[in-house]
């Protein structure tokens, strides 16, 4: 997979943003960003979270194997932004040249079967691994197992998280607290959850050995 740094960029300069304006509109500095696009710096689960939700991609779009830009070519013309007016019409409905190029990056299956070793992989700041488990074409699902290191956390800062869409979770092994809203709940193996990700939350282990689940975060339609 190509960097996440340079697919976060991609997708900010279509967007038409600079990195002072993107950092604003999270409430990050500018620096954050930089560094995170150049790869000095691995963003949290909250960060990652808050600059795709700005840049209107999903964590699907990440994980594409083409990269964010790399099938835009039949899509949008050169020198054309995000914002050209130009709409398409395919099977799956009609669309802005930005959303065309984020459909057609969902067009290419994970599976039917994903071996440990053929897995995709992000790996986040603050001891968190997100592993791709699957995709369906057309279909707006992460579909993750994720690992916690112990001290592990979705925001080094503490600070909660919210995005579009419905999260599930099962918890494998090791333990994990999920602050949500006002409450905290302790996540053991065989715990599961299921609430509306625009509700605040977070994730951390504060225990000893990692904490492993299986996360199925269902996007919301546009």
């Amino acid at each position: 997979m190509p960097p996440i740094g340079e697919r976060l960029r991609e997708a900010r300069v279509r967007r038409g943003l600079s990195v002072r304006g993107l950092a604003r509109d999270i409430g990050v500095s500018a620096s954050l960003i930089s560094q995170v696009e150049t790869e000095k710096s691995k963003p949290s689960v909250s960060t990652l979270y808050a600059i795709t939700t700005a840049l209107g991609i999903s964590i699907e779009d990440l994980f594409d194997v083409n990269g964010l830009a790399g099938q835009a070519g039949s899509a949008i013309p050169a020198g054309d932004s995000v914002s050209a007016p130009a709409v398409f019409v395919d099977s799956v409905g009609v669309h802005t040249a930005r959303q065309r190029v984020l459909v057609q990056n969902r067009q290419d299956r994970v599976g039917p079967v994903v071996p440990p070793d053929e897995r995709d992989i992000l790996t986040l700041d603050s001891g968190v691994i997100w592993e791709r488990l699957g995709q369906v074409p057309g279909v707006h699902v992460d579909f993750l197992r994720i690992t916690y290191q112990p001290g592990g956390t979705s925001s080094s800062s503490g600070e909660l998280m919210r995005h579009s869409g419905t999260e599930y979770g099962y918890v494998l092994r090791g333990e994990l607290i999920l602050t949500l809203g006002f409450d905290e709940h302790r996540l053991q193996p065989g715990d599961a959850v299921s609430f509306d990700s625009t509700t605040p939350h977070g994730y951390r282990n504060d225990g000893s050995e990692p904490a492993v689940g299986i996360w199925f975060v269902l996007e919301r339609s546009d």
